[in-house]
């Protein structure tokens, strides 16, 4: 029961930390770029609670954790950009899409930071405060890469899928586009069969890996 409890206490944050940052990356560029929806509505706070989808946020990436998935994802209440208000819709949509996953790589880097420093006070922390935040700030490398990556899939309503509209000439970009409405029972289809495992695992081991390389040496 106690490690159950550790557990969750240690990966709430950066789930939390991952999904809130990420919704807030995409409308804070959009209003950036010329549509202020999520401004007006006030979505471009750090407030947990305007974010936090139950399921998306909290349950999903706590079950696959608790569970010791191969995968780890999680989402929030998705932050509302209205394309066409965007200066140049096609190509602004490229950035705002993009927003997201790039935050996630900055918090992946930065998370890295956080345990070499965690490491760097190993004198002086207790074991009792020393180990936990040490396990926080792993797991959060680990969840910041695999959201990056899982969102990168070029399969839209995902960012990845958005960018590939943003970036591809017509009439690929159009039919690529269609392809929303299915999206997440692709998604979904590939998690199921663990297809994501196979794509997705080489890349996200490979950028933690580096992460650890470049920061913690």
């Amino acid at each position: 029961m106690e490690d159950t409890i550790l557990k969750f206490a240690v990966a709430i944050l950066p789930v939390l930390f991952a999904v809130v940052l990420h919704e807030v990356a995409h409308g804070w560029v959009a209003n950036r770029l010329g549509d202020p929806t999520a401004a007006r509505l006030g979505r471009l706070t750090l407030n947990p609670i305007s974010h936090v989808d139950i399921y998306g946020t909290i349950l999903i990436p706590l079950f696959l954790y608790y569970v010791d998935a191969p995968f780890l994802f999680g989402y929030a209440k998705p932050v509302p950009v209205n394309f066409h208000n965007l200066r140049n819709p096609k190509r602004d949509m490229i950035w705002v899409a993009a927003a997201g996953p790039v935050t996630n790589i900055i918090l992946a880097v930065a998370s890295g930071y956080m345990l070499k420093a965690v490491y760097g006070l190993e004198n002086l922390l207790p074991d009792m405060l020393q180990s936990p935040l040490a396990m926080m700030a792993e797991f959060s490398v680990k969840m910041n890469v695999m959201l990056a990556a899982f969102n990168l899939l070029p399969v839209p309503p995902l960012d990845g899928g958005r960018v590939l509209v943003g970036m591809a000439p017509q009439p690929l970009s159009s039919i690529v586009a269609r392809i929303e409405p299915f999206g997440f029972i692709i998604v979904l289809a590939l998690l199921v069969t663990h297809t994501l495992d196979f794509f997705l695992g080489p890349f996200v081991y490979f950028v933690v890996r580096l992460v650890h390389g470049l920061v913690i040496g």
